[in-house]
C-alpha cells in the first residue's frame, strides 16, 4: 500500500460501485445469456488453481474503451430488473457491474446449479443507458463484467459486492459501507510497489441458508482458489472463507485475511484540521484477541510517514479493524454516516501457527485515501512453490465480536504534558485513555493500579474513576518520547493482580529524524 496505486485500487473501484448504486433499476428487456454447462466442484476449482500456478502469469485483457465510462457515465447506467439473477430469492438477487474507468478488465462470472456451471455472456441490453453514453461502445464482443453485487430483500441497495482486484465488502448490520476486505495482500506497506492479485473468475451458487461465491485468484506471484459462504444473521454478516493458494515466486510480505480502511483524524489527533467535521475515519482501532488469551486495543493514527507494527502471536483467536465510536455527535456527518461504518473481525479456523498481526498505517491528507491495512503474516518466509490451505471467518459487525469481562478502551486523547493551569511542557506528551465496563463499577481508587510500560520515560501516571460515569475510569500518562525512534506504550488497569481492562497499545511516531 506504499504507493498511489494501492489507494486508487479500492477507493476508485468503490466510486464506481457508488455510482451504480445511486439509481433504481428499470424494467428489463433481456436476461443474461448462459453458456454451455460444465461440471463444477470446489475440489475441481482447487485443482484448476494449482495447475494455473505452474504456468506463467497472464494478465487480464484491458478494454481501453471503458476508460471513457467515468463516474458520471456510470451514474447514468441502470441495471434492468428482469436481468437480475435469481430475482425471486429475497436477499440473493444478483446484479452485474459493467466495465468502466475504474474497472476495465473483464472477469468471468458463472452460475452454479447442482454441480453444473454455466458462464454468463455480456450484452449492453442488460443495462439501460442514455443514447450518448460512452458505455454503448462496449458491445457483446468487447464488453464484459467488472463484478457483481447481491441485493437486499426488496432490491433496495446491496449487502455484498465483489469488484476490483481481489476486493470485496459488505454493508454490515448498520447498512453503511466502509472498510473492505480482499483475498490476499502481497508486499503491502513495503517501499517497493504493492502487488494486487485479481479474482479473474467467479462462480455463484445460492441456497436456502447461504449465498456461496467461488473465485479463482491469479497474480504475478500467486494463484489460488477461494470459497466464500455468505450469510446474513442477526446483527452481523458472516463470511466463511476457505482458500488454497500456491506461490509462483517468493513474496517478502504475504498477508492473509487482509482488510483495508481509512483513518484521517479522530479525537487522538492534535492540532488544526482542514475539515469542519470533528472526526473522519472508517475505523478507529485494531483489536486483537491473541493466542495467549490477551485482548489488545491499538488506536489508529495518521502518521507522518508510513509505519508498520507487527504483533507477535501464535494461533490468534481473532483480529480486526473496528469502528467503536458510534456517537453521531462525534462526527456530525449526515452524508456518509461514519458512525455507521461496519467493523470487520477475522477469526482463524484451525491452527494458524506462529506469525504476526501486521498493521500498516500510511499518512493521508484526506478521506478518499485508504491508508490503513491489517492482516496475518505467517512466521515462515513465503517462498516459491509453497502451498497454503487456510480457513477463517469474517464477521461484519456494528458492535463487538464477543462479550468480554474486560473493560474496553473507548477513547484515547493526546496533548502536551504538564498540570492543568500551569505552563505546558513542550517536550512532554500527555496521553489520556478512557476505559469503560461493568468490571470497573464501584471500584475504590486505592484498589486499582495503573500498569504502564514504555521505551520512553514516564514522568507521571495515574488512574481514577471519572466523576458521574460509574463504569468509566481514566488512565493519564505524561511521557517524554525518545529522540530519533518511535515511542511505544502499553498500559491497562489491574486489581489484586487481575486484569480489569483490555491492554492499550499506542505508538508515538519517531521525532528528530526528518
Amino acid at each position: 500500500m506504499n504507493n498511489d496505486r494501492a489507494r486508487w485500487s479500492r477507493r476508485d473501484a468503490l466510486a464506481g460501485l457508488a455510482a451504480l448504486g445511486l439509481l433504481p433499476a428499470l424494467p428489463a428487456l433481456a436476461a443474461p445469456r448462459l453458456g454451455r454447462a460444465e461440471a463444477f466442484s470446489w475440489d475441481a476449482l482447487k485443482q484448476q488453481a494449482m495447475a494455473l500456478s505452474e504456468r506463467p502469469f497472464v494478465p487480464l485483457g484491458r478494454v481501453e474503451a471503458a476508460a471513457a465510462v467515468d463516474y458520471d457515465a456510470l451514474n447514468a447506467i441502470r441495471y434492468r430488473d428482469s436481468a437480475a439473477l435469481w430475482p425471486h430469492r429475497p436477499g440473493q438477487s444478483v446484479r452485474l457491474f459493467p466495465l468502466g474507468k475504474y474497472a476495465r478488465e473483464p472477469i468471468a462470472i458463472h452460475v452454479v446449479d447442482r454441480g453444473r456451471a454455466r458462464p454468463l455472456s455480456y450484452s449492453p441490453d442488460l443495462y439501460d443507458m442514455p443514447a450518448d453514453s460512452p458505455a454503448r461502445a462496449l458491445t457483446a464482443k468487447n464488453g464484459g463484467f467488472a463484478g457483481f453485487r447481491v441485493m437486499n430483500p426488496g432490491d433496495v441497495g446491496d449487502w455484498l459486492a465483489f469488484q476490483g482486484a481481489s476486493y470485496f465488502r459488505t454493508a454490515g448490520p448498520l447498512h453503511q459501507y466502509g472498510l473492505s476486505a480482499r483475498g490476499l495482500a502481497v508486499d503491502t506497506g513495503l517501499s517497493t510497489p504493492e502487488e494486487f492479485p485479481v479474482f479473474r473468475a467467479f462462480w455463484l451458487e445460492p441456497s436456502d441458508d447461504a449465498f456461496t461465491v467461488y473465485a479463482l485468484l491469479d497474480g504475478p506471484r500467486v494463484a489460488g482458489a477461494y470459497r466464500f459462504v455468505n450469510r446474513v444473521i442477526e446483527n452481523e454478516i458472516v463470511q466463511e472463507v476457505t482458500l488454497s493458494i500456491r506461490l509462483r515466486a517468493d513474496v517478502e510480505r504475504l498477508g492473509f485475511a487482509p482488510m483495508t480502511s481509512m483513518y484521517w483524524y479522530g479525537e487522538t489527533e492534535p492540532g488544526p484540521r482542514r475539515d469542519w467535521r470533528p472526526e473522519i475515519h472508517d475505523s478507529d482501532g485494531l483489536l486483537i484477541a491473541n493466542g495467549a488469551g490477551e485482548r489488545l486495543w491499538r488506536p489508529l493514527v495518521n502518521p507522518p510517514r508510513t509505519a508498520l507494527n507487527a504483533f507477535l502471536d501464535k494461533n490468534p483467536r481473532g483480529f480486526g479493524l473496528m469502528q467503536r465510536d458510534r456517537n453521531y455527535d462525534n462526527y456530525e456527518d449526515d452524508g456518509v454516516f461514519y458512525h455507521k461504518r461496519p467493523s470487520l473481525w477475522a477469526e482463524p479456523i484451525g491452527d494458524w501457527g506462529e506469525g504476526t498481526v501486521d498493521l500498516v498505517e500510511i499518512p493521508t491528507r484526506g478521506e478518499t485515501d485508504d491508508n490503513i491495512a491489517a492482516f496475518w503474516q505467517p512466521k515462515v518466509p513465503a517462498r516459491a512453490g509453497m502451498r497454503y490451505d487456510l480457513a477463517y471467518r469474517l464477521r461484519w459487525l456494528g458492535g463487538e465480536p464477543d462479550a468480554s469481562p474486560l473493560a474496553r478502551v473507548i477513547g484515547t486523547y493526546r496533548g502536551l504534558g504538564g498540570r492543568p493551569g500551569h505552563p505546558a511542557q513542550e517536550d512532554v506528551l500527555k496521553l489520556v485513555v478512557d476505559f469503560e465496563g461493568e468490571g470497573l463499577k464501584g471500584r475504590a481508587r486505592e484498589e486499582v493500579t495503573a500498569q504502564v510500560d514504555t521505551n520512553g520515560e514516564i514522568l507521571m501516571q495515574s488512574a481514577y474513576p471519572v466523576t458521574g460515569r460509574p463504569n468509566r475510569w481514566r488512565l493519564m500518562i505524561d511521557v517524554a518520547p525518545r529522540n530519533g525512534a518511535a515511542t511505544d506504550l502499553r498500559g491497562g488497569l489491574v486489581c489484586c493482580s487481575a486484569q480489569l481492562t483490555e491492554t492499550w497499545l499506542y505508538q508515538i511516531p519517531a521525532i528528530g529524524n526528518g
